[in-house]
């Protein structure tokens, strides 16, 4: 196996030990985004379960774009990835039904959501219903949500409950309206009879990036491989990130066993986007250089964090990677990433 690959497939081991896949058994998984960061474990999970627990699981991979080669050993054994624009219609519907539906496809980067506006909307609302009409009868279904729906709250951290108000001329509505309506559309299906929930993910990271990826905490570690971390503000913002197992474990148990239509996952290792960047120039011994003065960037909200006490007692939650661990992980995938 590709060592990128089983940086993956090793990391994804945890995830087995805590997760019964025994339901999946002879069932058929869609995933969108299958070659994003949260598609890419989603992957490795399956492939991983049918080995160890020697069960018949049919996986249909959905991307954009073909993979680099270390991607296909993470696939499971005769698993299609079928590559075309989930907001194009005529590929929707040549899309296979299924069981499982995990649409994680959206744009996931600000740099890259705020580029493409329409299509970020189109794979948020109109795949979405798409995606709902191929599931099987008796399927499950899992959206893609992000803690960008709380954009503008300032109930601090944020539930389930809560939502913010920013206005449909918000530097970031494409991605804010997309995931509302996302959601929407899956709880108006949950009326129908149908189990669909969302997952309001907020600041995954770990392996399995691209390379030129937008997102803070890999372009800093990206910087400071060329030899310093240049800062775009003074870094004041607030994050809590969480390691994307974490993420991931969080996820399977709401697919399969979640009571409720939405959920908060994330992590709880706090930081500024400052003691970030020093956090990774002290791990590659790079010069951290910010600006003398802040300005908001592209929108960007001041604090992240969300409260996970439903996700934590439903699902018995409670050990999650510690940020120094998980960026240890991430840049050793970086180096490896980009001396590939």
């Amino acid at each position: 196996m590709n060592t990128l690959a089983q940086i993956i497939y090793d990391d994804v081991e945890d995830i087995i030990n805590k997760i019964n896949f025994s339901e999946l058994d002879k069932k058929t998984v869609l995933i969108t985004g299958a070659t994003g960061l949260v598609g890419t474990y989603f992957i490795a999970c399956l492939k991983k379960a049918s080995e160890i627990n020697n069960t018949e699981i049919k996986v249909i991979a959905i991307a954009h774009n073909k993979t680099n080669q270390y991607y296909n050993d993470l696939l499971p054994k005769d698993t299609p990835l079928l590559t075309g624009d989930l907001t194009d219609i005529e590929f929707l519907k040549t899309l296979p039904e299924a069981d499982y539906i995990i649409h994680t496809a959206g744009y996931g980067q600000p740099g890259k959501f705020l580029v493409n506006p329409i299509k970020t909307l189109k794979l948020n609302t109109l795949t979405t219903f798409f995606l709902l009409e191929k599931l099987k009868p008796n399927g499950k279904f899992l959206f893609i949500s992000s803690s960008e729906v709380y954009s503008g709250s300032e109930k601090i951290p944020y539930m389930e409950e809560d939502i913010g108000h920013t206005n449909t001329d918000h530097k970031r509505s494409c991605y804010i309206e997309g995931k509302r309506c996302g959601e929407s559309i899956c709880n108006n299906y949950r009326d129908l009879g149908i189990e669909a929930k969302s997952a309001r993910l907020s600041l995954a990271y770990g392996p399995g990036t691209k390379k030129g990826d937008y997102r803070v905490l890999n372009a800093f570690i990206e910087k400071a491989l060329n030899g310093e971390i240049s800062m775009l503000d003074t870094g004041e913002a607030k994050r809590t990130y969480c390691y994307i197992t974490d993420a991931i474990e969080m996820m399977w148990n709401i697919l399969f066993s979640g009571k409720d239509s939405i959920y908060n996952v994330g992590g709880e290792s706090k930081t500024t986007i400052a003691k970030l960047a020093n956090k990774i120039g002290t791990h590659l011994n790079v010069p951290i250089k910010s600006p003398p003065t802040s300005e908001s960037i592209g929108g960007a909200p001041d604090n992240v964090w969300l409260n996970l006490n439903k996700t934590k007692k439903e699902f018995n939650k409670t050990d999650f990677v510690k940020l120094d661990k998980g960026l240890e992980k991430t840049i050793d995938w970086q180096l490896k990433l980009y001396n590939n």
